[in-house]
């Protein structure tokens, strides 16, 4: 095996592939990156077994300057083999292996040899039927993805809730995340001729997943999605992204989001953002981290203290209220993260009771669409 090709296109490949290795894993060869080298391609994998990336440099790309001198494949330990590659001196590297898998990488008056490991002991990738194939675009899966993932838990305890859940139905694509003390809800719209023969899906991705395929998909217009058991495919053309979806049934939450409208608040985002920014250094001073919002007929007024430090109290500015009064406690970070997906738009929020979830929507809706946008945050009940 033998190619010679840019360092820089190489590195973003081994950038994206790099996000799935785990640094320790209880599968050795999962600690490394497999290069395998075809007679028009080289394809960069990167695995922790949950999640898959699989990079494709093709010699049709000017940029990448890739040239093929011989095919062949090797697994190389990832965290040196990039380490190397990105303090190399020149502008192009040449990787030669050799039959006992040793790698030596050349670039300019450097040369370094690296102990690579036999690729058949490499996981083999799934194959996933490509026949139905969802085409998302980019922009609004990564909006949808930043909007959710504030509420998927990172507790170990009840694993399905450590995703978020989509269901693909009607045209429509929902993902909603719940740690049980939170929830949030984004809904968009699918292009007709994305969904072959009315396809029907229901899936639960891991957070980290999520996390790593929003980074790497910036800047892109569309992707494709396929399903299969198990399984989930992000794709397109230079780039495969494999997930494991979690098991188990994600617990029905629609009955949450509808809220009793007892007593509404209009209020610009960024404005009640800044104010519970400025609550919370004092909730945050003990473990309580309660907040209290109170609400009467001319005032919004939202207050936190703690025993040792202190108290704050501020007057709100805000829009509109109606309803009854209200004096309601909560967790002052849930509010922060819930508000942020915001930016500074103006929000309704509706409140029920003391002790049902109060629910944050924009003012001007996103779609048509009911309940395409929604945040949703538990009270915490406080004992005078």
């Amino acid at each position: 095996m033998k190619f010679s090709i840019h360092r820089q296109a190489f590195i973003k490949s081994l950038n994206d592939v790099q996000r799935a290795v785990a640094s320790k894993t209880t599968i050795p060869i999962l600690t490394g990156i497999k290069l395998v080298v075809t007679n028009d391609a080289l394809i960069l994998t990167g695995s922790d077994s949950e999640l898959t990336i699989e990079s494709t440099i093709s010699t049709d790309e000017e940029e990448s300057q890739l040239i093929i001198q011989k095919t062949g494949a090797v697994v190389l330990p990832s965290r040196f083999f990039g380490e190397i590659i990105k303090k190399l001196p020149s502008d192009t590297v040449t990787i030669e292996v050799n039959d006992h898998f040793q790698a030596t990488i050349s670039s300019g008056s450097a040369s370094f040899t690296l102990n690579g490991i036999d690729v058949y002991e490499y996981p083999h990738l799934p194959e996933i039927d490509s026949d139905q194939v969802i085409v998302l675009p980019v922009p609004l899966l990564r909006q949808m993805i930043q909007q959710t993932i504030i509420s998927a838990s990172v507790e170990e305890s009840r694993p399905i809730l450590s995703g978020i859940h989509f269901v693909l139905k009607d045209n429509l694509l929902k993902a909603v995340a719940t740690d049980s003390h939170r929830l949030s809800q984004r809904i968009i719209p699918l292009q007709i001729d994305a969904l072959e023969n009315s396809l029907e899906y229901e899936f639960t991705i891991p957070r980290k997943t999520l996390i790593e395929l929003s980074r790497i998909i910036e800047g892109l217009e569309t992707i494709e999605l396929s399903i299969k058991e198990n399984l989930a495919l992000f794709q397109t053309e230079h780039l495969s992204f494999f997930s494991r979806l979690l098991d188990g049934r994600y617990p029905d939450v629609e009955r949450l989001i509808v809220v009793e409208n007892t007593t509404q608040l209009v209020i610009q985002a960024n404005e009640l953002l800044n104010a519970a920014e400025r609550a919370s250094l004092m909730s945050n001073a003990n473990s309580s981290k309660v907040a209290k919002i109170t609400l009467s007929s001319d005032s919004v007024r939202l207050t936190s203290q703690s025993p040792e430090i202190g108290t704050v109290e501020e007057e709100l500015s805000y829009e509109s209220t109606e309803g009854s009064p209200m004096e309601i406690s909560f967790n002052p970070d849930y509010l922060k993260d819930a508000l942020r997906t915001f930016g500074h738009s103006e929000i309704v929020i509706t409140f029920n009771s003391v002790i049902r979830p109060f629910k944050l929507e924009p003012k001007d809706p996103l779609s048509s669409i009911d309940n395409s946008f929604v945040q949703l945050i538990t009270p915490v009940r406080t004992f005078a």
